[in-house]
């Protein structure tokens, strides 16, 4: 007769199928050198393992961006994989807020993920969203001028998503 214990244990021991789950790099503190890099070299950076913040003050509108590491398991990733919550559906919401946000996706497979265009302001803004079974990178670029805001936040998705989200 086997025991209650006994089989926990048993249970504990039998093989499970490994699967990967979220991202692949969970501490963006090595990212640093590769985000200066990409953006021309000219940034200052302060690297934590969830958080990597760069700004240049010596650049033209002052832009700063924040590269942050989290969670977000509330369903948006599903609903937007299975078509259920189509793009258009978040830059309506993105609207309602203010006339001017404007939406679109990013190609960052195997995860999902848009940025949005906006004031914030005098400055304006962009903010990258990448969603990967649960695991959430957003990228918010603010700088004095939309284009660069716009060009900052993608040309970062670019650098850091395909290391972040691994295969």
């Amino acid at each position: 007769m086997i025991r209650g214990s006994a089989v926990a244990l048993l249970v504990g021991l039998a093989p499970v199928s490994a699967r990967a789950e979220g991202f692949a790099l969970r501490d963006l503190t090595g990212l640093e050198p590769a985000a200066k890099s990409a953006l021309g070299g000219r940034f200052a950076a302060r690297a934590e393992a969830a958080r990597l913040t760069l700004l240049c003050a010596a650049c033209e509108g002052s832009p700063m961006i924040d590269v942050l590491l989290g969670r977000q398991a509330d369903g948006t990733e599903g609903r937007v994989r299975s078509g259920e919550t189509p793009i258009a559906s978040l830059e309506a919401l993105c609207r309602q807020r203010d006339p001017e946000c404007r939406l679109t996706g990013l190609s960052v497979a195997p995860a999902v993920g848009w940025i949005s265009l906006y004031r914030m302001g005098s400055m304006s803004g962009a903010t990258a969203i990448v969603l990967r079974d649960g695991d959430l990178l957003t990228i918010r670029s603010l700088a004095g001028d939309a284009a660069t805001a716009s060009r900052n936040a993608r040309t970062l998705v670019q650098a850091l998503v395909p290391r972040i989200v691994g295969p």
